[in-house]
């Protein structure tokens, strides 16, 4: 068995022990618009994501993925359907709970990277943290872990315009895990990124996922990325199919 092999074994192992899959997103439909014009994004997507399992999303432009990762994120609500995480049903949250759930379950991971220009980058890191009015000392301790996790101690006081795209995103998956999150979302992470840093910027998510035993769902459309995932799911005229 190949290391890679191995590690997805591993990956698969762990979600069968935790029994639920962390996320399980069950016919989600969604419609933008109404009458003859309305754009049917979503028509009864589902898919389950176990934890410590990194799922990429692939598929067309217009295809639905940032919808879908929109509503697995609490970021929007599905027409009909439900999308349950770690054994919440976000259906029976309120905006605030909702907003909980965000701050301190879901990491997020855009291709713009959404750092915070005026601060370093251990700063940014621990916005997360002073959000949930963290202990000082542990936040500098969680910070200096995860610079530590993304090879970049030797950055920490540098900020976002003093790095290049490759460190960029690195901030923002540190930054993203900042709270401990059980789910990381990812939007094309590595679209501004040249072929060769997006590589190490989706094997670093991928060692991420199974060390720490997060469930991963990236949307992207690069076949080397593909290559990387546990599992490939396909989003077509809004629904989801296997690789």
């Amino acid at each position: 068995m190949t290391q890679h092999s191995s590690t997805r074994a591993g990956a698969a192992v762990l979600g069968e022990r935790s029994g639920e899959p962390m996320v399980r997103a069950e016919e989600l439909h969604r419609s933008y618009g109404t009458g003859p014009a309305a754009v049917h994004a979503l028509r009864g997507a589902s898919l389950d994501v176990a934890r410590g399992e990194l799922v990429a999303l692939k598929g067309r432009s217009g295809a639905g993925k940032t919808t879908l990762l929109n509503l697995v994120g609490g970021l929007d609500s599905p027409d009909r359907g439900r999308v349950v995480i770690d054994g919440t049903d976000l259906a029976e949250l309120g905006e605030n709970g909702r907003l909980e759930l965000r701050r301190d379950r879901i990491g997020f991971i855009f291709q713009s990277f959404g750092l915070i220009p005026i601060l370093s980058a251990a700063e940014n890191v621990g916005v997360p943290l002073r959000l949930r009015k963290a202990d000082p000392r542990e936040r500098e301790e969680r910070v200096a872990l995860l610079l530590s996790l993304v090879g970049l101690t030797d950055h920490a006081a540098q900020r976002p315009g003093e790095l290049s795209g490759g460190q960029q995103q690195r901030v923002a998956i540190a930054r993203a895990l900042a709270n401990r999150p059980a789910l990381l979302i990812a939007d094309e992470p590595t679209g501004q990124l040249d072929a060769q840093t997006g590589l190490a910027v989706m094997e670093l998510l991928r060692t991420v996922v199974h060390s720490e035993g997060v469930a991963a769902l990236v949307a992207t459309h690069d076949p080397q990325l593909l290559d990387l995932a546990d599992r490939v799911v396909e989003l077509s005229d809004g629904e989801i199919t296997e690789r």
